[in-house]
């Protein structure tokens, strides 16, 4: 089995997304008005693209949003080995804190990298979310 992490385009991300995350909303749901100037990352079994996770860099603050496997691949440690990366290439970049809104009921796959609970949290079509971050140290 080979196992690949490369940069995507935004448009790979989409369908893989949407199948995921919000299967029961349009296509365009997932798309982010952003996504242009992100970061995209998929990692690929076989050439087959399994997972996806997008990076955003504002000032000197990273996030990163629409960590996503494949219904297949979920629980098989993919979407761990993809955010591992993220935070390997987040080192390189001149950020001084990385951050995420994190599903509730997923935060403790989050804290595994570092990332803490703030007090932040909003409901977003009946999902729970709170706020995740990290500090970065160079």
């Amino acid at each position: 089995m080979s196992v690949i992490i490369k940069n995507i385009t935004a448009e790979d991300t989409w369908s893989l997304r949407h199948q995921v995350m919000w299967p029961n909303e349009d296509i365009d749901y997932v798309k982010l008005p952003e996504d242009e100037s992100g970061i995209h990352y998929g990692l690929f079994i076989n050439d087959e693209l399994t997972a996806v996770v997008s990076l955003f860099i504002n000032d000197r603050e990273a996030q990163f949003r629409k960590l996503a496997t494949a219904v297949e691949a979920q629980g098989k440690g993919y979407g761990t080995m993809l955010l591992k990366h993220l935070m390997q290439e987040v080192q390189t970049l001149e950020v001084n804190r990385i951050w995420c809104n994190a599903r509730a009921d997923k935060a403790s796959f989050y804290h595994r990298f570092g990332l803490k609970e703030t007090a932040r949290t909003f409901i977003k079509k009946g999902q729970s979310y709170v706020v995740m971050e990290r500090p970065i140290s160079h």
